[in-house]
């Protein structure tokens, strides 16, 4: 009896686990992307929570993504996902996505949904794609075609915000979230957070339990014409994170250079960007090398980063998928910070940086402040 009774527990786990799975991939109070017509102060929700959903309203050239960083405990995993939307510029063509990239083979897939199989929440950030499943607390992929099987589920805990408890709307992009009809918007979700779970990808197994995470965000119509973006929480002797995008940004028919980014340290977030009037100077060392000198009222920070590995990207062009960018995961930076009076305050270096040097990168090169 006793034996009967142990077999049929391990008949029923199986069953217990995939309406788990299921269960967490309730969205509170779901939309559907390709049906819905108005939702009632979603603006405003939208509006003090860049992480949510943005396009609700668009219907043609419009992008929106989210990119997921995911490095084990060990290194031996370095996965990003990335799921978005694409609308074409006529709207003729709409379609969900989900990207992957593995920082260490340089390996990426990119995954082609119906427009229909996209949902979001009115309520916070979550979003599903088919059976896939995306959100701060949790990345459930359940992904098969003709070229990819990857299924799995990631947690995230301990997430670290990019605004701070003073001022608790503060965006990455400052006033410049406000401009309309800028061609792409910039967020952040979290500066750094604790993983627990893997993913299984084409057999191999990778397991992120007690390893590091990031969210950012990407939405409008185009990415810029060219930039520099270098990303890392992985740095060998502190609990810290670093993120900057340099780029050509059009704006009212001209265009100019700019910057943003942060480097967090300490339980302190300190603050970069063109708007915040911190002064950049970029030189472009060879075609995988950049250093890099910002420097603020109190402080300065140095960085040398350099790519090794990379994968190919799919972008978006007036909302069209069809843009290839080269990203490396698993490149080098040097990160010192001094205070105003040339103290060290910081030396640090990971071999587990996120570096996109994408098209005339070069011509950046020079001070911007």
């Amino acid at each position: 009896m006793k034996t009967c009774y142990i077999l049929f527990i391990l008949l029923l786990l199986p069953l217990v686990q995939v309406f788990s799975q299921t269960a967490t991939q309730e969205l509170k109070k779901e939309v559907h992307f390709s049906e819905h017509k108005w939702l009632p102060f979603y603006g405003l929700k939208k509006s003090g929570n860049t992480a949510i959903f943005q396009g609700n309203k668009k219907k043609k050239n419009y992008f929106e993504g989210w990119y997921f960083k995911m490095v084990a405990e060990d290194g031996k995993s370095i996965i990003s996902v990335i799921p978005g939307i694409a609308l074409s510029k006529t709207g003729e063509q709409q379609h969900a996505f989900i990207q992957i990239i593995n920082g260490l083979t340089a390996e990426t897939s990119y995954h082609s949904f119906p427009i229909e199989d996209f949902a979001f929440s009115r309520k916070e950030f979550a979003v599903k794609i088919g059976e896939n499943y995306f959100s701060k607390e949790k990345v459930i992929l359940n992904i098969e075609d003709d070229s990819t099987q990857i299924v799995g589920e990631v947690s995230m805990t301990n997430l670290t915000n990019y605004s701070d408890r003073k001022i608790a709307k503060r965006k990455i992009m400052g006033w410049y979230r406000k401009v309309p009809f800028m061609e792409c918007y910039h967020g952040v979700v979290s500066l750094t957070h604790d993983l627990q779970g893997q993913l299984t990808i084409d057999n191999k197994v990778h397991t992120f339990d007690q390893g590091k995470g990031y969210i950012e965000k990407d939405w409008g119509s185009s990415m810029p014409s060219s930039w520099i973006w270098i990303q890392s929480n992985h740095f060998e002797k502190s609990n810290s994170s670093f993120m900057l995008s340099i780029a050509n940004v059009p704006f009212l028919g001209k265009s100019f250079n700019g910057f943003l980014g942060f480097f967090y340290y300490e339980d302190k977030v300190y603050r970069f960007a063109t708007y915040r009037h911190s002064k950049l100077t970029l030189e472009v060392v060879d075609s995988n090398t950049v250093k890099i000198e910002i420097k603020n009222r109190k402080e300065l920070i140095k960085i040398e980063a350099k790519r090794n590995s990379m994968g190919m990207l799919q972008a978006p062009i007036e909302g069209n998928m069809d843009r290839r960018i080269p990203e490396s995961i698993d490149a080098q930076i040097k990160i010192t910070l001094y205070d105003k009076k040339g103290k060290l305050l910081y030396s640090d270096q990971s071999n587990i940086t996120g570096l996109e040097l994408v098209a005339d990168f070069w011509a950046l090169a020079g001070k911007l402040k």
